[in-house]
């Protein structure tokens, strides 16, 4: 009985298996699939390379990364651009937010659906 109940413990500590892991990217940050997002999300990366029109004000605009999860670059580097949200009575929490020169043509892009609390970065 004891050395079940340790088995059972020293499984539970044991690592995760690589199939199991989540594949991230040099900074750590998980990929997510641009068809697997969201269809609001899918627009908005869109309007993105297409220049605009944007529907909010500050789309567009500096992300300042001052959580710093996304690679450290210069100040613009960054644009931030709002996902809309269904129901949501302001701009919600969702964005993507795309580097590189220019604005129309990124590097590459991120998606985060809390607020800058977390990044995935988004692979075609």
């Amino acid at each position: 009985m004891l050395s079940a109940l340790i088995l059972g413990v020293c499984l539970s500590l044991a690592p995760a298996s690589a199939e199991a892991r989540q594949p991230q990217d040099a900074n750590g940050l998980p990929p997510v699939a641009l068809a697997t997002l969201s269809a609001q999300a899918q627009s908005t990366h869109g309007l993105v390379f297409k220049g605009g029109p944007f529907p909010y004000d500050k789309d567009g605009t500096v992300f300042g990364n001052r959580e710093k999860l996304l690679p450290a670059k210069t100040r613009g580097h960054y644009r931030e651009y709002t996902v809309k949200t269904p129901g949501a009575k302001n701009r919600g929490a969702r964005r993507i937010v795309c580097g590189g020169e220019p604005p129309t043509q990124p590097d590459t892009c991120f998606y985060t659906a809390d607020h800058y609390a977390s990044f995935s970065r988004i692979v075609p």
